[in-house]
């Protein structure tokens, strides 16, 4: 089955300690939970958090939620769910926010 999932992120929530330097770019792992089956109480089908080491998780070391996912599509013919609305904003003031 595919499935397509939109993703939206609080950035300003990003631990910057967890971002590194690759090759091509800077980056930071991410992990999703995803609900297929059921909407959560805002209507959402799963969050986003940092990803966490072996020793982290060992540790219990929980991240902040940075966001959250919505199924949108599923191969299976499910119908598409409604999408949500954005706010007006510009770029501009969204980059206000940003802490990096």
């Amino acid at each position: 089955m595919q499935i397509r999932v939109n993703l939206s992120i609080d950035v300003t929530k990003i631990e910057k300690e967890r971002l590194y330097k690759g090759a091509k770019g800077t980056y930071l792992n991410l992990t999703t939970y995803l609900n297929l089956d059921e909407k959560d109480q805002y209507g959402q089908n799963g969050f986003i958090s940092q990803q966490v080491s072996k020793e982290e998780k060992e540790a219990n070391v929980r991240t902040p939620i940075l966001g959250n996912c919505d199924v949108v599509w599923k191969s299976d013919g499910a119908a598409p769910q409604a999408k949500a609305q954005v706010a007006d904003m510009s770029i501009e003031e969204m980059d206000e926010d940003i802490p990096f």
